[in-house]
């Protein structure tokens, strides 16, 4: 809707100003994928961070994506899905080839992964977790996902988000 186009030729690496420096975007910068950053004024009184970053942004919901953390029995997961729809856990755990998902516990997903839970980006976790990225995201020249704190987004192709991420993609959202 409006916004530059991240992409090897043509996206832009934004200058500290345009944001802070986290570990989701030095380790963009330093896998050379070009992106966009996106600070805006969090509430801490809003009931919905994703809807809350779409508002901001300017796009629809559909196109900025929430990272949450599911545990299964070969350990902890990651599942991505636009933030007004539900992840699927059985559709997540057929993705990833395991027999059941749960959430993860909010503090175990931010010891897990570095960030608090309503900044999760999924790029620049502490270590590499098997990913799945809700396939509407392919649809869109870029996608919006935290970018590690609350009121900052990084814009990104979903090509690059499933690069960096090593994700597999599936159905995994659904409406509430």
């Amino acid at each position: 809707m409006g916004r530059p186009s991240p992409s090897r030729a043509g996206g832009r690496r934004a200058a500290r100003s345009d944001g802070p420096s986290t570990p989701a975007t030095v380790a963009l910068d330093r896998l050379g994928v070009a992106y966009t950053r996106h600070p805006y004024e969090h509430d801490p009184a809003t009931g919905s961070y994703g809807l809350e970053a779409a508002a901001a942004l300017g796009v629809t919901p559909g196109q900025v994506f929430k990272t949450l953390l599911v545990e299964t029995a070969a350990g902890l997961a990651v599942g991505i899905v636009p933030v007004d729809r539900q992840l699927d856990l059985k559709a997540v755990a057929a993705a990833l080839g395991v027999k059941g998902a749960t959430m993860a516990d909010p503090r175990q997903a931010e010891r897990a992964t570095g960030y608090v839970v309503g900044g999760i980006s999924p790029v620049g976790q502490r270590r590499l977790l098997p990913t799945v990225l809700d396939e509407t995201a392919l649809g869109f020249e870029t996608v919006f996902v935290s970018g590690g704190r609350r009121g900052f987004d990084l814009g990104l192709a979903p090509a690059d988000l499933v690069t960096v991420t090593r994700a597999v993609t599936a159905l995994v959202g659904r409406h509430p």
